[in-house]
């Protein structure tokens, strides 16, 4: 379990693809400190640890992930957020978050505002996800509020920190990037529908 809360950014050093597979090698911050089997979110893709070296992990996304996910997108040299799983002692600074991502988004609008920046994203709501105002979202990993929510599309507003402290810094029209919807209301909608 996550909390949203991108602990550092990382940079993808290597792709390797391998039948269905692929094997993401990413240097940062905090890869000298993983263990193998530990999960790690990436870009809010809860992974399994497989190798560590020289400041460097990888991890293996199998092919029904990268059907889900955006991490089929991602390029060498391109940074990813990262978060280790929370420890049970700690404050949940975020909201919960399970790194199961639930459908990609493609980004619709991006404005930069005196002091912030607005980012409006668009996903196909058939598949029964929704978003509240006010609400919790994970994007890329990233516990975020919503600001603007529409039948399938959703606003937030970033703050400077969040902004140079994220790959949302990277994030314009037309990127395609991993949601996560709030577990509590996923768990409501599935109620109300039965």
């Amino acid at each position: 379990m996550f909390t949203g809360i991108i602990e550092t950014l990382g940079k993808i050093t290597h792709l390797h693809a391998d039948q269905g597979n692929l094997h993401i090698t990413v240097e940062s911050a905090i890869s000298n400190e993983l263990k193998i089997d530990q999960s790690v979110a990436h870009n809010g893709v809860c992974l399994t640890v497989v190798a560590v070296e020289d400041g460097k992990h990888t991890v293996t996304a199998i092919e029904e992930t990268l059907n889900k996910t955006s991490l089929g997108h991602l390029k060498e040299g391109e940074p990813v957020n990262l978060e280790r799983c929370m420890q049970m002692n700690a404050r949940l600074d975020g909201h919960i978050v399970q790194g199961h991502v639930d459908q990609t988004a493609t980004c619709t609008q991006f404005k930069a505002l005196e002091g912030s920046w607005e980012y409006t994203f668009e996903y196909e709501a058939a598949i029964g996800n929704v978003t509240v105002e006010k609400g919790s979202i994970c994007v890329n990993g990233i516990s975020l509020t919503v600001v603007n929510s529409q039948a399938n599309s959703f606003s937030v507003a970033i703050i400077p920190y969040t902004y140079e402290h994220t790959n949302l810094h990277n994030v314009r029209v037309g990127t395609v990037v991993n949601l996560e919807f709030d577990i509590i209301g996923k768990y409501v909608a599935r109620l109300m529908n039965r």
